[in-house]
């Protein structure tokens, strides 16, 4: 019946998202077809190339088109973002190329990918967004034009308290990296995205209503954006990838403590702590008393002396309650493990919603982007989370490590967030669910393409 493209940012977290919209499309929808175009970048193109190749050789509805590759240096760019902002800026006339080349039904971009837009509208093709993160991050894009003009200067600077429709109050200096700074071309991009936004054709988020029902109330209601229409919102989450490495060392630990026994941390593909860091989470670890489980990204620099990142004889006190992994686990099968009792989360999207369909309580330790944000939703406003509190120097102590670990895992107060989180897990089994309401939002979303 049609064609669907998907443009998803250059970025694990971001692709697989996008693909996963595909699958479910293909699954309940099969008349239509997948086409994802992809860039690859300087930074993971061998992890992209490998999942590309294997979401290929298994989902054959979904097929992918690769855009000639734009060379770019790294060591240019103040920020990751700032790299994927110029690299879709510069692939504009590939994607146009594709676009004439495919003629697809609808074109669904990724939000670092806006520059196509007015391409599509040329090419009378209709276009959504979509947000691999939540509706509270939706709420802050459709709202930041007006916040641009009822906050002058830097959010970083400020010290104020910002309000958004439908959002608890943020401190400013919370608000998503890419807008600390007002006079970084990374504002003044975001700033024009935001302005750009409600002039696509809908919104689609990886949430559910269950979820988040203030900031999506916020958005149907047209508090968002208070001088046009708002286009309809999609919340069609969680939309997360299955699956994992069953035979992990991890895997088989689990297997052998306690029933949610185990505190479980990790902090995303970008996650990375000085040594001093890693020494007061380890110390901190330890003084808890409980079993973990501890995913470690090291530097490249002191890989080959790895142990020295960490408190001397710390592995050996630990070996019989923790263990320390490096680089990577199957985060998922880590989760819907029956020992995980507790995750200690940087409060990347995906990584909250796969604790949130497992039923897991969280300790939120934002690290970059929009976490801080996450972090107040999650501790202020969906109650299924602990704050991981700094101190003056931006370091998270061992004794604060200590207390929240033991506040999850043992307190009054821990069993309470626990509670909300094992009915979001229902509610989000259910809104993903034959009537639910993501598959309703998926229905109609697949009925607007329908009427041109």
């Amino acid at each position: 019946m049609g064609t669907i493209v998907l443009y998803p940012a250059p970025v694990m977290g971001h692709l697989i998202s996008m693909v996963e919209l595909g699958k479910l499309i293909t699954k309940h929808h099969p008349s239509y077809s997948i086409i994802v175009l992809t860039l690859t970048n300087s930074f993971n193109t061998g992890s992209i190339t490998t999942y590309v190749r294997h979401i290929s050789e298994t989902f054959p509805a979904i097929t992918f088109h690769h855009l000639p590759d734009i060379p770019l240096d790294p060591e240019a760019y103040p920020s990751t973002d700032a790299i994927l902002f110029d690299l879709t800026a510069r692939s504009i006339n590939n994607v146009v190329d594709a676009l004439r080349s495919i003629s697809p039904t609808a074109l669904i971009i990724d939000v670092f990918c806006t520059s196509p837009m007015a391409a599509a509208k040329d090419l009378n093709i209709l276009f959504y967004y979509f947000f691999t993160s939540g509706a509270c991050v939706a709420v802050e894009v459709l709202y930041f034009p007006t916040l641009d003009q009822n906050y002058l200067g830097s959010f970083r600077d400020m010290n104020k308290l910002v309000y958004s429709p439908g959002l608890p109050p943020i401190p400013s200096s919370d608000m998503p990296t890419v807008v600390l700074d007002r006079d970084s071309m990374l504002y003044s991009g975001f700033l024009q995205f935001a302005r750009q936004l409600p002039k696509s054709a809908g919104i689609i988020t990886n949430t559910f209503d269950a979820l988040e029902p203030n900031p999506i109330k916020a958005i149907r209601d047209g508090l968002c954006v208070p001088d046009q229409p708002t286009p309809p919102v999609y919340c069609v989450g969680p939309l997360l990838a299955d699956g994992g490495d069953d035979s992990h060392e991890c895997l088989k630990w689990l297997d052998s403590q306690p029933k949610k026994s185990v505190v479980f941390l990790c902090f995303g593909s970008e996650g990375l702590f000085s040594s001093d860091q890693l020494k007061e989470i380890a110390k901190g670890l330890e003084m808890s008393g409980h079993r973990f489980l501890w995913v470690i990204r090291s530097p490249p620099t002191v890989e080959d002396d790895w142990d020295s990142l960490l408190p001397d004889g710390f592995l050996g006190r630990i070996k019989d309650r923790g263990i320390v992994v490096k680089r990577w686990v199957p985060q998922v099968k880590v989760l819907s493990h029956e020992s995980v009792g507790g995750f200690v989360t940087h409060c990347g999207w995906n990584s909250v919603l796969e604790a949130t369909r497992a039923g897991v309580p969280m300790i939120a330790w934002p690290l970059y982007a929009e976490q801080r944000l996450n972090k107040i939703m999650l501790v202020d406003e969906m109650k299924m989370a602990l704050p991981m509190e700094e101190s003056d120097d931006g370091k998270v102590m061992a004794t604060e490590v200590e207390k929240r670990v033991r506040q999850l895992m043992d307190s009054g107060e821990g069993k309470v967030i626990r509670r909300v989180v094992e009915t979001k897990k229902v509610d989000a089994a259910r809104a993903m669910s034959d009537g639910g309401s993501s598959l309703v939002a998926l229905a109609m979303l697949v009925e607007s393409w329908k009427r041109t």
